[in-house]
């Protein structure tokens, strides 16, 4: 299972919300790029960067947070929060980014979506599908469309798309366990769908529940920071290669 923790970044800080809410920020550092060293130096290989600051402007915002992350470490750094043009997608390549996570424009303009799918390929896109109901939510979580999952994501994965970041919203933040019947459903209906599941974890045996699902990646974060996991008997158990 490939392990990616999150860091997300209000006013350039490492933060983490409870359900998306802005008014639950809580700060754990001042300073993402060392807790992107930290990761790296556990052993994780990749790390989920969330601009939350982007996601309420709607444009990306926290580009030199970016940058210092992927010049002061060799982590594989997906980003995602704001990207509503060709202007943003670009800047975050060029800024480091490894892989672009995209949701809102996969809803309201999945032309632009397609053609960033042919324009950078698979193996850099990831479809954020954030499920609050069973329906797809959008623009940082405060609007949700009429989209439903699964129908939602068997139509771009048709297109060509094969990275899916899943949260439900409903956990985000709550220590209270990962919705892993929900993943499980996913992986069944889609099994060539490489699903990254987020939310709600809690501790070790969380992740063991989604990968005897047979979910093969998961974002976590705030169980980092609270220190509800010992991060180095997860990667022993579950080595990054």
């Amino acid at each position: 299972m490939i392990l990616i923790p999150a860091i997300d970044i209000i006013n350039g800080r490492c933060v983490r919300l409870t359900r998306g809410d802005y008014a639950t920020e809580r700060v754990y550092n001042n300073d993402p790029a060392a807790v992107a060293k930290q990761m790296q130096e556990l052993g994780f290989r990749r790390l989920h960067v969330v601009d939350l600051d982007g996601a309420k402007a709607h444009h990306v915002v926290n580009l030199d947070v970016l940058r210092r992350i992927a010049a002061e470490t060799t982590l594989t750094i997906d980003f995602g929060g704001g990207i509503k043009s060709d202007d943003d997608i670009k800047q975050c390549f060029d800024a480091g980014a490894a892989m672009v996570t995209v949701g809102s424009v996969a809803v309201t303009h999945p032309e632009l979506m397609l053609n960033w799918l042919q324009q950078y390929g698979p193996e850099r896109l990831i479809l954020g599908a954030d499920v609050r109901d069973g329906r797809i939510s959008i623009n940082g979580w405060k609007e949700d469309s009429s989209e439903e999952l699964l129908p939602f994501l068997r139509t771009y994965i048709y297109k060509g798309i094969r990275n899916v970041l899943c949260t439900d919203i409903s956990r985000d933040g709550m220590l209270a366990g990962p919705a892993t019947e929900l993943y499980q459903q996913v992986v069944t209906a889609l099994p060539e769908c490489q699903l990254i599941a987020s939310g709600g974890v809690s501790q070790m045996d969380d992740i063991r529940a989604l990968d005897a699902a047979g979910v093969p990646a998961v974002v976590f974060g705030k169980a980092i920071y609270e220190g509800c996991i010992n991060l180095k008997a997860l990667l022993q158990e579950f080595p990054q290669s």
